[in-house]
This record gives C-alpha cells, sequence and structure tokens, in this order.
C-alpha cells in the first residue's frame, strides 16, 4: 500500500526552469494495481489440495522429530595402543628378520549400547609407530575386520633407527570413511571390540643386531569424528525427551475475531524406520494466539504409553513401522484447540529404544535411510466460519514534498475487485508516526462484498461480486505526510449467509480468486 503514494506523486517531482511564480491547480490520476490471487496458484504448497476440482482440502503437516542413527550413538574418540616387549634377550638378530607379528583387541566404551558391525560414514585414524632398535625397521599396521570394498585396512611403515632412550617415530593421519567393521572380538562372539595386528621386521639391508626386554616397540593409533551409518547390535534402551516448538506464520496477522472450523482430526504419526522395539508418549501440546491466550490439548490419549515395532527389511527393501494416535471431537477438544488461533505450538514428546531389553540378542539394525520420526497432521475442508476476524499488518512509508513548490492537496485512492471468496471484507488504512502512533485513520467507503451476493458466472462456475471501495485521503492527512513512516492495513473478514446475513461456515470454491484493480487521484498543486 506504500506504493501509492510513492507512485501517485512521483510525477509531481520535477523540477523546472524557475522564472516567476506560476501556480496550477491540478488534478492526476494513475493506476496502481492490477492482480489477481487465486488460491489454486498455492497448490504448489501441499498445504492445500483438491481430489475433485470443486472442493479445497487444507493438508497441515510439520514434522517435530527426524532421527537418524548419528543421534543415538555416538563413539567417542578413542586411542588404541599396542607394545610388544621381548621377555627374553634375542642376539644376533639377522637383517630382514620378522619378530613380531602378534593381535590384540581394544575395546570402545559405549556404555550399555553393543555393537557387532557398523560402517563409517566419517572419521580418522592418526597412527604413529616407534622404534627403540639401532637400525631402520618395517612397521604394518593392520586392522582385522575393518574392510573396505573387500580390502582389510594395512599400512606399512618404514622408521629410522632410534635408541631406547630417544626412539625414531613416523606417523600418518587416514581417513576411515566407508570402512565395514566387525566389533565381534576375535571369539566373533563379543561386541565393541576392535582388533588391530602388528607386525615388525628388521631392514633387510641394514646390519645384525641385538633386541632385549628393553626395547619396546609401539603403535598408537587415534581414532577421531567416527560416524556411523550402519550399525548392528543392541543399542540400549536410551530415552529421548523435548519439547518441539513450531510457529505457524499464516496466522501471526491475526488481531482479534473468532474463526469457526468444521470438525476435524488431529494426527501424530510415529515411523519407526530403525530394526529396534520402540516405546513412546506424547506428554502435553498447547498453542498461543498473538492475544497470548493458551490452549492445551486435553484427551486420554496425552500420556498414554504407546509402542512401535521395530522396522522390516534391509537395506533397499526396508519397511518403517507406523503408529498413529488421532485427536478428533469425541475424544479431545480439537476444534477449540484449532480456532485457537495458536501461532505458536509446543509439542512435548518421549520416545524410548527397546523397551523390554535386549530381546533381540543384539539383532537391532540401522540402514544409513533408518530414520525415527514423529509427524503432526491435520487434514479437514477449507471450509471456514469468520465473525469480525481482523488481519493487520504494516509497512514502512517515507515521502517528502515540498509544499512551497510541487505538492498534493488531496487524493483519492479507488479499489475495484471481483471477489469469488464468499467472505467479505471491511478495509480501513492507518497512517502512524515514527512512535507507531496513529495520525490519521481512514475507513473504506463500502465493504467488498461476499461472493454470495453475486451472481453465477457461466464462463468460471463461480459466483462472482463486484465491488467499488474509496478511501479519501484529506488535506490534513496530506499535509502530514513528512511525518507519517507506517501504513497498517487492517481488514475484518465475516463469512455471512446470503439471505439472513448471519455468519456461518462458508466452503472455498475450487479456483477461487480475488480481481483487484487499483488507482489513485490526486489533486495537487505546481508553484513555478
Amino acid at each position: 500500500m506504500k506504493y501509492i503514494f510513492y507512485i501517485g506523486l512521483f510525477s509531481f517531482l520535477i523540477a523546472s526552469c524557475k522564472k516567476k511564480d506560476t501556480t496550477w491547480n491540478t488534478d492526476w490520476a494513475t493506476p496502481i494495481i492490477s492482480d489477481t490471487l487465486k488460491l489454486n496458484n498455492l497448490f504448489n504448497d501441499s498445504t492445500l489440495t483438491t481430489t475433485n476440482q470443486t472442493t479445497i482440502d487444507v493438508d497441515l503437516t510439520r514434522t517435530l522429530l527426524d532421527i537418524r542413527l548419528s543421534d543415538i550413538i555416538t563413539i567417542p574418540d578413542t586411542t588404541i595402543t599396542q607394545i610388544f616387549s621381548p621377555l627374553f634377550s634375542l642376539n644376533n638378530v639377522q637383517p630382514g628378520t620378522s619378530f613380531v607379528n602378534t593381535v590384540e583387541e581394544h575395546n570402545f566404551d559405549l556404555q550399555d549400547v553393543q555393537l557387532k558391525k557398523i560402517r563409517t560414514s566419517a572419521g580418522k585414524i592418526k597412527v604413529k609407530v616407534f622404534n627403540p632398535l639401532n637400525t631402520k625397521v618395517y612397521y604394518t599396521v593392520q586392522l582385522p575386520g575393518a574392510t573396505k570394498n573387500g580390502v582389510v585396512f594395512e599400512q606399512t611403515y618404514f622408521v629410522n633407527a632410534g635408541t631406547i632412550v630417544q626412539p625414531s617415530t613416523a606417523e600418518e593421519e587416514l581417513d576411515l570413511s566407508g570402512y565395514d567393521i566387525d566389533l565381534t572380538g576375535e571369539s566373533g562372539l563379543s561386541f565393541n571390540k576392535l582388533q588391530s595386528k602388528l607386525s615388525i621386521k628388521t631392514d633387510p639391508d641394514g646390519p645384525i643386531v641385538s633386541i632385549n626386554s628393553q626395547n619396546d616397540f609401539k603403535f598408537e593409533g587415534l581414532f577421531s569424528g567416527l560416524k556411523v551409518d550402519y550399525a548392528k547390535g543392541y543399542f540400549g534402551n536410551q530415552v529421548i525427551s523435548d519439547t518441539s516448538l513450531f510457529t505457524i506464520p499464516y496466522l501471526t496477522s491475526i488481531t482479534s475475531g473468532n474463526i469457526d472450523i468444521p470438525a476435524t482430526n488431529l494426527t501424530f504419526l510415529i515411523e519407526n524406520g530403525m530394526k529396534v522395539s520402540l516405546k513412546g508418549r506424547l506428554t502435553h501440546a498447547e498453542n498461543t494466539n498473538l492475544e497470548n491466550n493458551t490452549v492445551a490439548l486435553n484427551s486420554t490419549e496425552i500420556g498414554a504409553d504407546f509402542y512401535v515395532s521395530p522396522a522390516t527389511g534391509s537395506w533397499a527393501s526396508l519397511q518403517p513401522s507406523e503408529q498413529s494416535i488421532n485427536f478428533n471431537s469425541t475424544n479431545s477438544n480439537i476444534e477449540q484447540y484449532i480456532e485457537n488461533l495458536g501461532t505458536e505450538h509446543k509439542v512435548g514428546y518421549q520416545l524410548q529404544l527397546n523397551p523390554w531389553g535386549n530381546i533381540s540378542g543384539g539383532a537391532d539394525e540401522v540402514f544409513p535411510n533408518s530414520r525415527i520420526k514423529v509427524k503432526i497432521n491435520v487434514e479437514m475442508p477449507l471450509q471456514v466460519g469468520a465473525d469480525g476476524l481482523t488481519l493487520r499488518d504494516t509497512f514502512d512509508f517515507n515521502l517528502n514534498q515540498d509544499p512551497t513548490k510541487i505538492h498534493a492537496n488531496s487524493g483519492l485512492i479507488t479499489v475495484n475487485a471481483t471477489n469469488a471468496f464468499p467472505v467479505s471484507c471491511e478495509p480501513v488504512l492507518y497512517f502512524m508516526d515514527e512512535n507507531n502512533f496513529v495520525m490519521h485513520t481512514v475507513l473504506g467507503s463500502s465493504q467488498i462484498a461476499s461472493s454470495i451476493l453475486g451472481s453465477f458466472n457461466i464462463q468460471s462456475g463461480l459466483f462472482e461480486k463486484k465491488s467499488s471501495v474509496g478511501f479519501i485521503l484529506p488535506a490534513p492527512l496530506i499535509a502530514d505526510l513528512d511525518k507519517i513512516k507506517f501504513v497498517a492495513i487492517e481488514a475484518r473478514f465475516d463469512t455471512p449467509n446470503g439471505t439472513t446475513g448471519i455468519n456461518e461456515q462458508q466452503s472455498i470454491p475450487y479456483g477461487a480468486f480475488l480481481a483487484v484493480k487499483m488507482n489513485v487521484k490526486l489533486n495537487g498543486t505546481i508553484v513555478y
């Protein structure tokens, strides 16, 4: 709306050569807006749907929770160490002699989580080896059970000669993403066990050496940033508890009035894409509107436990299990809840993995596409009853004029509308200063009338009503243009019955539109 004054007065602001003061009073008229609002333009937004090309349905879905494996299993940064110290001295060790070939197990501290297999999606290992011999040594570090494309993790290092007091070292940081790792240990029956194998060989071209119990041949591996996208085992029975906050921005402009909606359903859908048993509970749900009125959703379903079976299948054939909790007018105060027009919503929930413990025998599985989701869904026909439902929005405004040169004296904004919505509207304009103080209020000369009061258009297949609304811009308002910094547009909506005039629910037809043509006529003075 702020552009009305910019465009209308722009044609006045023309500088010209000054000879002597001459005054012209003149009228200027210019079109401002010619546009059509159609709901079916919004159908790319899945909020509005239609199945019969006659009526419109509302499908409002929000995802409150979406967690994956990395959200429930965290592998801490871990350092593994393997040391070989001879129990007795080895004399006259020939060049190229292999004298260490041992496997050790290392434990990942995962508390009550018991992993048998994982696949890493990210992570690094920093390998460091120490050589206390006075000859070069080949170190081969292997992680049995850790494979990538069928190849076992293995690295070989050629380490320079060192001493017992100051061993020489070699180190390297390696990417571990994409590795399949068996954590069942050497026995194949354990969990959280990582194996390492250390092999050492003296330099084939080096001297004959002696090795004694004071020689510590050591390997260190620092695992950091490990993330997994597949895991098998027992994932514990941890509890996930949270309160989700979300807003519905469409309602933030409503300042007063009432709305009536048809009987509707609100559904919470819990989707379990992990092969693990799940217990849950909705702890609370409430919304707060712009008038700070809060309505809580009351039902026996709030606070009651529900259970979701494990997903079935694997990898590409994975099929999530679902559990829905439905709130309707017979088991809750759902209509009161929705008619509160809450802009801010709070939903509390609690989920627990494996509520009965390790009943799967360590056969829980989570795949890369596994998710646990909590969604909220509202479906209803777009049938609304409005009684004084008032929306208000505010725009910046900044326009200066020189009363000694070119300036406006008064003006008229005219809105010509063709309305195919069964909703009437009374518009008001508020002109405010920098402190949001209302300096001038301009009422529309009439309503934008409901389509119910119009006639049937065979071409569009809709009832349509034409209306013309004028906004007179008086001289005092024009004189205060320099002080006006904001313009608020307020519209009161009603859904009257065409016969009784009483507001009641009206169905919004498919293809409904509001065509608007707006122009401004200004009376101004040019002094030059």
